[in-house]
């Protein structure tokens, strides 16, 4: 579950202030909306979500080893946007060409960069809505593909920019099509329900 944080007297903070606030706090996964609220989650995934969660990480890690095409980047790591926004997918993934342009400082903070994929994996607690209209921000800030994944409908959404929304059930093969070109998976064959 996510919760806004208020601080009084501060209208916000900048973006080193808040790569340090996040350094200063790793228990917490801290992101940042377009108007400077911070949202902290508050609680641990439970077993099942963090499980699955791994084997989604493990697919994208065994592909970008063969195609040394990128690199994935797991929920730890995030992201300053175009709309001032920071945010932090369960899954990223970035290409060779974004990567290599990446400075050391940036690769030791949060770049200012929309990855190419992002993947959000619903929890028991994620109101899907709310999570539906993060998606639709990775793709305003640039993303080229973004899987919801949503273990209770058994459904994945696929976001791709100027489209409409499509989804494939869990039996049906995911593809990373012209962004992660050769990635494929079927969410049945890895996930736990």
């Amino acid at each position: 579950m996510q919760l806004p944080l208020h601080i009084p007297q501060l209208d916000g903070f900048t973006d080193d202030e808040l790569v340090r606030f996040c350094l200063a706090n790793p228990e917490l996964t801290i992101e940042r909306d377009e108007n400077g609220i911070l949202y902290i989650n508050m609680s641990p995934t439970h077993l099942l979500t963090s499980t699955n969660n791994s084997e989604l990480n493990g697919e994208f890690v065994i592909w970008n080893r063969k195609t040394k095409a990128g690199k994935v980047i797991d929920s730890n790591g995030g992201f300053f946007l175009k709309d001032k926004s920071m945010k932090a997918p369960d899954v990223a993934w970035i290409r060779r060409e974004q990567w290599d342009a990446l400075s050391k400082k940036e690769k030791h903070s949060f770049p200012h960069l929309a990855p190419d994929f992002v993947l959000e994996l619903a929890s028991d607690s994620d109101n899907l809505d709310v999570v539906k209209e993060k998606m639709e921000k990775w793709l305003s800030n640039g993303v080229r593909l973004a899987w919801l994944i949503s273990p209770e409908e058994k459904l994945t959404y696929i976001y791709r920019p100027d489209q409409t929304v499509e989804t494939k059930t869990f039996t049906e093969t995911l593809s990373g099509e012209e962004v992660m070109v050769g990635f494929e998976t079927v969410l049945a064959e890895i996930l736990e329900e």
